[in-house]
């Protein structure tokens, strides 16, 4: 029987992550070896009632102490350098980069691409290009983990995260959730699927042929839908106003609070602004909000939300709001 003592490498991150790995698995094993041999000489050396030499017995020295501190050091520091390099390439998301939306539930994984096709338990990915996963999660805290990507971050409840990842292999590898989240823990996994970018192309296609005639295709299109829906338009118009601010153009604008500190609109706080209006009030207006949607929305139906929030642009001249009238966000 065969047995891989590593899952394969599948993505740019996979031989970075395995070296450093290997590299301190291979110091760890050396210098518990040198330790252990060391011990075992001195016991048998110094045992009772052998004929060793004690009468010159050294208190001190300086060049043992620092035979055996400066080495660890400097090894210690090269790792940590080599680690914190990999890590924070691990955590700069791309700009360029395909973003996927992935809502943890107990206990599955629910999938949005961007042109509206919905996986559970699943993720098609293109072959070669650059994959950020946007994740939020609907209970929970859960963890996204890709072992043959080398890939995983957690997915908390009221707040965005990312992962990213290259694929370097087609096939398909099993996707787990890494942090205990219940009864069912175990059973919440699942399979990414890399395929060839044409591959990818067809399977994104395949999945709108499947809608249904005149239904919202991608998430700014539902979005929109629910805009309509729940008359956002009514107070928050192309211009400001003094029942609410506009939102076109608002998402990465910085937004000055009634408390006069900065904030940058970006998906966080706009899902707050939706959820917990009074949370971050935009100066010049008061919480007037009909109502938060704090549990009468879905984590899918926030998101496509902010998609379409994120679309508007063509703002005019601002009108300045009479000072306290309006809403937020």
């Amino acid at each position: 029987m065969n047995y891989d003592i590593a899952p394969p490498q599948a993505s740019t991150f996979a031989p970075k992550v395995d070296a450093l790995f290997y590299v301190i698995s291979a110091l760890t094993a050396f210098f518990t070896i040198v330790v252990f041999a060391l011990v075992l000489y001195f016991a048998v050396k110094y045992r009772k009632g052998s004929k060793a030499d004690r009468s010159n017995i050294v208190h001190d020295s300086h060049k043992i102490e620092l035979a055996w501190s400066l080495p660890p050091l400097v090894l210690g520091l090269g790792i940590f350098a080599w680690g914190a390099q990999v890590f924070i390439e691990m955590r700069t998301m791309p700009k360029d980069a395909i973003e996927i939306f992935v809502i943890g539930k107990q206990w599955m994984w629910h999938v949005q691409h961007p042109n509206g096709v919905r996986e559970n338990n699943e993720i098609h990915v293109p072959l070669g290009k650059k994959v950020k996963l946007t994740m939020i999660s609907q209970d929970v805290i859960h963890a996204v983990y890709i072992p043959a990507f080398r890939a995983q971050y957690q997915v908390i409840p009221g707040r965005y995260t990312s992962l990213w990842f290259e694929p370097t292999k087609e096939g398909k590898y099993p996707l787990f959730c890494n942090m205990y989240c219940g009864t069912q823990h175990s059973e919440m996994g699942g399979y990414v699927y890399v395929v060839k970018p044409d591959e990818y192309a067809q399977f994104l296609e395949r999945g709108g042929d499947k809608k249904k005639p005149g239904a919202p295709t991608s998430l700014v299109e539902r979005g929109k839908e629910l805009y309509t829906k729940l008359n956002c338009m009514g107070c928050h118009e192309l211009n400001d106003n003094v029942r609410g601010p506009s939102l076109h153009g608002i998402a990465g604008q910085k937004r000055k609070l009634v408390k006069g500190e900065l904030v940058t609109a970006d998906d966080d706080y706009l899902r707050e602004s939706i959820i917990r209006p009074e949370a971050k009030i935009v100066n010049g207006y008061e919480n007037t909000m009909p109502q938060d949607y704090k549990g009468q929305l879905t984590e899918e139906q926030i998101r496509e939300l902010l998609e379409y929030i994120k679309s508007l642009t063509g703002k005019s001249a601002s009108v300045t709001p009479t000072p306290n009238e309006g809403m937020n966000p």
